[in-house]
């Protein structure tokens, strides 16, 4: 556990942040190394179909996601205002919380999985390995939400190094398995997704373990789970925004898909593959914003405002060193590193051009995540699903939708920067002018 209401500012956010994002990196290489796999051992079939998973299972976590936050938040601030039976009650309603909805999400997916595809104009050379990918990893969905939960509630308080090290080590196994599962035993795109959810299951193991040994005042026990209607009702009023703002955003997600899917195989393996870059370049702002949430819940919790300011700056020109950074590795070298995922010309050429673009939106992005990090810190998650949303479904849908009818797959990749533009001025304006230092949670419910 880590208190961050002491210490300078710019080194407590920093090493917060970077086992998080350190931790985040090896999270994503889940869905790289399979991609990776199946494009260079199967094909850019097994490519494609690999990447319309993406955003379906964006969407099917969004909701419990946005609870993970929530809890984080709360324990945050509780832990900042010493409260220790408040963090345990919200402990115990997280757990709860999480394993109902990833029953439910487990059950939906298996059944909806072939409909959701079909929506998504999902080419038909690829349908087939899409189902059969979407169902395994839907099918893993108790152990992918147990350990964001845990691992949510340990940065809350203070602990983001041991979500690293079960990062890492189901990584390395996740990256064994997928290569013994598809070279030597030939299992396909079957394998890569079973290697998946044993590597998740790993991550679980490792921090229920963790937090039975060394914090065992926070231990889980899942036979002693007690439900609080009131901490309920806060997760609820903190992360149903943000959880409704993420599934959203994920349906989004969806939708670019599956214009992108209309245009053919090429444009969506080679989406698939670019993406995962994105994705990484991404990282950086989010794991900031989420260091900067937990730091300013606990500052906010012991009436530090003026570090809150302070830790915002400092976030910012962090998180905007590391972002313009990948950026122009991206520029410079997107062709090559698109030949990791496919040797085919026509995929490499498309996902070099959309580095190119997209690569101009991840300041906008960074910028926003920072800023978007003190708000939803305060308990102010509202705005914040308001201007994600505008960003997505009033500008960058419309005009992937326009632009791609006169510019092609380029056009799809210009709504992107457009998009991130708004949600950055959206948010710094907020920051300024918004309300959010009068919503902070501990003075609402202190009382409960």
């Amino acid at each position: 556990m880590k208190d961050l209401t002491k210490g300078h500012e710019a080194k407590v956010i920093l090493f917060f942040a970077l086992p998080m994002l350190l931790g985040n990196v090896f999270q994503q290489f889940y869905n790289t190394v399979d991609s990776i796999v199946v494009g260079q051992f199967i094909g850019k079939q097994a490519l494609a179909a690999v990447g319309q998973s993406f955003p379906v299972i964006f969407v099917s976590v969004a909701l419990v996601m946005g609870f993970g936050m929530a809890s984080n938040i709360l324990v945050a601030q509780y832990f900042g205002a010493k409260k220790m039976d408040k963090v345990r009650e919200v402990i115990d309603t997280t757990i709860f919380v999480m394993v109902v909805f990833s029953l439910a999400v487990t059950i939906l997916g298996l059944i909806g999985a072939p409909a959701i595809l079909n929506l998504m104009n999902t080419p038909q050379d690829v349908f087939e390995g899409a189902v059969l990918y979407l169902r395994i990893i839907f099918g893993g969905s108790l152990v992918s939400f147990g350990y964001n939960a845990i691992a949510a509630i340990l940065r809350g308080l203070g602990d983001s190094k041991t979500p690293l090290y079960a990062l890492i080590i189901s990584t390395i196994i996740n990256i064994i398995l997928d290569l013994v599962f598809v070279v030597f035993f030939g299992w396909g795109i079957a394998g890569v997704a079973i290697a998946t959810v044993i590597a998740q299951t790993v991550s679980l193991i490792w921090t229920i373990l963790y937090l039975k040994k060394n914090n065992p005042v926070f231990a889980i026990n899942f036979l002693k789970v007690e439900f609080n209607r009131e901490i309920f009702a806060e997760i609820m009023k903190i992360g149903l925004p943000s959880g409704i703002q993420q599934g959203l955003v994920g349906a989004g997600l969806m939708t670019i898909t599956g214009v992108v899917n209309s245009f053919g195989t090429n444009p969506a393996a080679a989406f698939s593959a670019a993406s995962k870059f994105d994705s990484f370049a991404i990282m950086p702002a989010m794991n900031i914003g989420m260091a900067i949430s937990t730091f300013t819940g606990q500052n906010l919790g012991a009436g530090q405002m003026e570090r809150v300011k302070r830790g915002l700056r400092y976030g910012l020109i962090i998180a905007l060193a590391i972002t313009c950074t990948l950026a122009a590795v991206f520029l410079l070298f997107g062709n090559i590193l698109i030949t990791l995922f496919s040797s085919d010309k026509e995929v490499v050429r498309i996902g070099f051009e959309y580095l190119r673009i997209v690569a101009l939106a991840y300041i906008a992005q960074t910028i926003m995540f920072v800023f978007s990090g003190v708000i939803r810190g305060a308990g102010e998650a509202v705005f914040p699903m308001l201007m994600t949303l505008t960003a997505m479904w009033i500008v960058r849908i419309p005009l992937a939708l326009i632009l791609s009818g006169i510019w092609g797959t380029s056009g799809i990749w210009w709504s992107i920067d457009f998009g991130y533009i708004v949600g950055m001025a959206g948010s710094v304006c907020y920051y300024f002018f918004g309300t959010w230092q009068r919503r902070h949670i501990t003075s609402s419910i202190a009382d409960l």
